[in-house]
């Protein structure tokens, strides 16, 4: 771990308006979350604050709204997250700012953060594990630092969500963040 790029909530809502008093409940969390992993330079910071304001409806959303049928057994869906069993879609549907999916996901989460994940799955929509979890999946599983050191926003959107889903949002939080964190 090296220096902290402390977060504050005006610069949170400046990125994500629609946040509200969540801004507030997050700023530490995120800062301690992003300080873990290495987030810890405005490029990268820009980076993951736009990925995870889209991914969680500027902080409003720690659970997915759809059911994961989509992710049941034996479909497609399922086998690339590693859902092996009846119910698994719904257990391990998105949840965290970086709406974690899939069984495998969930696991090697339960192994980095120490969490029953597992067993319950609902602990990544708790502020901390739900600030940690995206944290870990931005550095360690995805590893994003350096792209985004690159400043290749379009790369971390595909490396994220295998995609451009949401590829216009996402840019249009990158630009508020580059602004709220002084690089533009």
């Amino acid at each position: 771990m090296t220096d902290t790029l402390q977060i504050t909530a005006q610069q949170l809502l400046a990125i994500m308006p629609d946040a509200g008093p969540r801004a507030a409940q997050f700023a530490q969390p995120l800062t301690d979350a992003m300080a873990q992993y290495d987030i810890n330079t405005p490029e990268r910071a820009a980076a993951f604050l736009a990925t995870i304001a889209e991914e969680s409806n500027e902080l409003r959303e720690l659970r997915e709204e759809a059911s994961g049928i989509a992710y049941e057994p034996p479909s497609a869906a399922a086998r690339v997250l590693g859902n092996s069993q009846p119910g698994d879609g719904e257990r391990f549907k998105g949840r965290g700012l970086g709406q974690a999916t899939g069984r495998w996901q969930y696991m090697a989460l339960q192994k980095a953060l120490k969490l029953p994940l597992v067993a319950q799955p609902e602990l990544l929509e708790q502020l901390v594990p739900a600030c940690e979890s995206a944290a870990w999946i931005w550095s360690e599983e995805k590893k994003l630092n350096a792209v985004a050191d690159a400043q290749k926003f379009g790369e971390c959107c595909y490396r994220w969500n295998g995609g451009y889903n949401g590829l216009d949002l996402r840019i249009k939080y990158w630009l508020r963040a580059r602004r709220a964190l002084g690089l533009s």
